[in-house]
């Protein structure tokens, strides 16, 4: 009965506060586990390295995606977050593409802009969603996180990597970084939304 009572006082923010650090924390977890993949695999060619980060890029995309639908921000947040989310599960499919044929330098390069680009427009979005979202939960996680997304995808793009090793080490690390950082986003966000009153 108590349950039940407390389902229909449930406000759109405190249920969306509620379940948004689970999908946060889910996505930290993950980008931790392909970080820790993406180092530790031995003879990584840029085959497997497109698969690994293509992976990443549609998972995080779709999680994009369900929040882009499920938020509870302005018709402009959701857009932008629809835009991001499109745009990784594009550049995800495409680092499916086989481009050992095109040489590894070239594979190279653009793999690490595909992922640099992603990782920017997410830092956008999250950066922007900080700044204007009031009564989100964990909004100053969410600035940092998308200044370090920004920094990161920037870093990609800007970078002259000279084979798939030096790529994949450093993405791999950035990958951990950004997960451990989305995971005590998530704590933040959960520990955050206690204080959001039930009827908002």
């Amino acid at each position: 009965m108590t349950t039940s009572k407390e389902e229909v006082s449930e406000g759109p923010m405190h249920a969306l506060a509620r379940s948004a650090w689970q999908w946060i924390l889910v996505t930290g977890v993950l980008s931790v586990i392909l970080g820790i993949l993406i180092l530790a695999w031995p003879g990584k060619t840029i085959l497997v390295a497109g698969i690994l980060f293509g992976i990443y890029l549609i998972v995080s995309g779709i999680f994009q995606l369900v929040a882009a639908f499920g938020a509870h921000l302005s018709a402009g947040m959701r857009i932008l977050a629809f835009v991001s989310a499109a745009l990784s599960l594009i550049l995800g499919f495409l680092c499916f593409h086989d481009w050992r044929d095109s040489g590894e330098a070239t594979a190279v390069l653009l793999l690490a802009i595909w992922i640099g680009i992603s990782w920017i427009f997410r830092g956008v979005t999250s950066l922007i969603t900080g700044l204007s979202a009031d009564g989100i939960p964990g909004r100053g996680w969410a600035i940092f996180f998308g200044i370090v997304l920004i920094i990161g995808g920037g870093w990609l793009i800007a970078a002259p990597f000279s084979s798939i090793v030096a790529l994949t080490l450093v993405a791999g690390w950035w990958l951990i970084f950004v997960g451990i950082m989305e995971i005590i986003s998530a704590f933040q966000a959960k520990s955050a939304a206690k204080d959001i009153p039930a009827g908002l």
